[in-house]
């Protein structure tokens, strides 16, 4: 493990608008999960060779010293970046430790992550829903083993990311899945968006938050065209894509707005939440004056 020196790890975010979270912390730089449609890989967070994963020197001791200097309490989303729990935090465990320091100092916590180590810090997040908002996000983009084997190689497979949607909300947490990217031409199909919502039901998740489309840009965008020719090479998808979305950043899917329609009914009558808003004030429901402190 290369361990990179950093002067703060847990820095005010300008806006809570993504899950209501306060600030952002991330312990590792790079991720090797392997997702071809990865956004991090783009020129203007000037990480070269994302795949290799990288340690934050001295990060506990920073989180610390943070986390004390701050004048108020929040919620630290982790998991924007790179995801906290790739192949190395399980001999490592800072991501572990980072939540044990969350606690002492009563914040709250928002994770994303596509891997199912995330159940082995239950006990330690109920510790910190004891006294603050807990938002667990499990990034399931399709149920397709096959598909996922490809297209995220490094991850667990759905199947275990859904088992592990279970263990959270059974311990519980409020859990739910991140239905996104959901990629043009490869996944943004009824059937696909569908299994994944009926698939995060069923494990019990609150919600399901989906983006049906992706975006694309820079060596970001080479990088995951290159590969649909790899590994697709029949399907001709790089002429689609360029036909489609040209050098656009946001490409959103054709079929978006019947997806949206088709999605929405389905998690109505699934019980489950789809908008931001509610999941994010469903989550902190229940914190009393804490819960306003995040709203002014």
């Amino acid at each position: 493990m290369e361990y990179i020196p950093a002067k703060h790890l847990v820095n005010r975010n300008k806006s809570t608008a993504w899950f209501g979270s306060d600030y952002t912390m991330n312990i590792y730089r790079g991720c090797n999960h392997g997702c071809i449609y990865c956004d991090s890989m783009s020129e203007c967070y000037r990480i070269d060779d994302f795949g290799t994963v990288r340690a934050k020197a001295d990060a506990l001791a920073i989180i610390r010293d943070d986390l004390r200097s701050k004048i108020r309490k929040g919620i630290v989303a982790t998991g924007s970046m790179s995801d906290p729990y790739n192949s190395f935090e399980r001999e490592l465990s800072l991501t572990a430790r980072a939540l044990q320091l969350l606690d002492a100092y009563q914040f709250g916590v928002a994770i994303a992550t596509k891997s199912d180590l995330i159940t082995r810090d239950i006990p330690a997040l109920q510790m910190i829903k004891a006294h603050s908002p807990v938002l667990c996000k499990m990034t399931v983009t399709t149920m397709d083993e096959s598909l996922a084997a490809k297209i995220e190689p490094g991850a667990p497979n759905p199947n275990r990311r859904i088992a592990a949607v279970k263990s959270l909300t059974d311990a519980g947490l409020f859990t739910g899945v991140l239905l996104m990217p959901v990629l043009p031409f490869l996944e943004d199909t009824e059937e696909n968006v569908l299994t994944v919502t009926r698939a995060a039901a069923e494990a019990g998740a609150k919600f399901v938050y989906p983006a049906f489309g992706m975006t694309t840009r820079d060596r970001q965008r080479e990088a995951y065209l290159a590969k649909l020719d790899q590994l697709f090479p029949q399907q001709q998808y790089r002429q689609k894509y360029d036909k489609t979305f040209s050098n656009r950043y946001q490409c959103t899917s054709p079929k978006a707005q019947r997806l949206w329609s088709v999605f929405s009914a389905a998690c109505q009558d699934l019980g489950l939440l789809y908008q931001m808003r509610h999941i994010t004030a469903a989550y902190k429901r229940g914190y009393g004056d804490l819960q306003m402190s995040f709203f002014e």
